[in-house]
C-alpha cells in the first residue's frame, strides 16, 4: 500500500475520532443543561484539542522514526 494511502486514511481516521469526542462532549454539556451555544463551544474545544493531542503525538512519534 502506498505510503501517502496510509497517511490519509490515519488523518481520516483522527478526525473521525475528533468528531465522535466532539458529538459525545455537546451531548454531555446538553444533558447537563448547558444552553445550545454553550454545548457548542464545548464540543469545538473537545474537538480542537483532539486534533491537538493527535498533532503532538505524531510530532513526539516522528522523533523515533529513520
Amino acid at each position: 500500500m502506498n505510503r501517502i494511502a496510509i497517511v490519509l486514511l490515519a488523518a481520516a481516521l483522527v478526525v473521525v475520532l475528533a468528531l465522535l469526542a466532539a458529538a459525545a462532549a455537546g451531548t454531555l454539556a446538553r444533558l447537563d443543561g448547558a444552553t445550545y451555544p454553550t454545548a457548542l463551544v464545548r464540543a469545538a474545544t473537545t474537538f480542537a484539542a483532539v486534533l491537538t493531542l493527535a498533532a503532538v503525538v505524531t510530532g513526539a512519534l516522528a522523533q523515533f522514526l529513520p
